[in-house]
């Protein structure tokens, strides 16, 4: 059975894990670029209130390993508060949580790192400060941060296979089921990579070519 003939014949379950899968990414990439933006702009602005303690957060997020969390919102939470929530919202709920505060963090370090002197030099020509964010400050703080914010994304993208291990019917899951129907693991994993080769690296290169293109050396030398 050939990669084409698992595609024709199981196209209905694949179409669903898939569907599952851009629902699942529909709403982490949306929430985690909305409020991670927030807390990164808020970081930026309030450093000893919001800056420090988010820092703290993606510090400690970044040393655990997204299925551990998965589990433990999955089992011990859950069985602590006594609730029974649906896998697909406690793998949303993981895997957004690690996107808010990695946004945030490339938001808060493009807004940290921004150079002075852009400022200064607005204010000679008489921009007012509103004036200044959104014709100066803006434009150049989005070409630092959509090439990374775009790699990003890819990362949660992949990482939503681990949901598959809570039982969410996601793409990944459903090829296993595929798989243990047929063994016919060559071909049924050689169709998901497929899938991600498809979606991934075209974002991965638009994301390089923006870094090339348009990314700047913004420090004073």
């Amino acid at each position: 059975m050939s990669i084409i003939d698992i595609l024709l014949r199981y196209r209905q379950g694949l179409c669903a894990g898939l569907w599952v899968t851009l629902r699942l990414c529909a709403i982490v990439w949306f929430l985690g670029l909305v409020f991670g933006s927030l807390i990164g702009l808020a970081g930026a602005k309030w450093r000893y209130f919001v800056g420090l303690p988010s820092s703290g957060v993606s510090f400690l997020l970044s040393g655990i390993p997204i299925l551990v969390l998965l589990f433990w919102l999955h089992y011990p939470l859950q069985s602590m508060l006594e609730i029974v929530v649906d896998p697909f919202y406690t793998a949303a709920a993981a895997l957004l949580l690690m996107n808010i505060f990695g946004v945030a963090d490339i938001v808060r370090n493009a807004m940290r790192d921004f150079p002075d002197q852009y400022v200064i030099a607005a204010r000679t020509c008489g921009l007012t400060s509103r004036q200044t964010f959104f014709r100066i400050k803006l434009p150049i703080i989005l070409r630092q941060i959509i090439p990374p914010l775009l790699t990003a994304q890819v990362t949660m993208l992949q990482l939503t296979l681990f949901a598959s291990l809570i039982s969410v019917e996601e793409i990944f899951r459903v090829a296993q089921e595929i798989n243990a129907q047929i063994y016919r693991p060559v071909e049924v994993y050689s169709t998901l990579a497929v899938f991600f080769l498809v979606v991934c690296l075209p974002l991965n290169g638009l994301a390089l070519f923006l870094k090339h293109a348009y990314t700047r050396d913004l420090s004073e030398r």
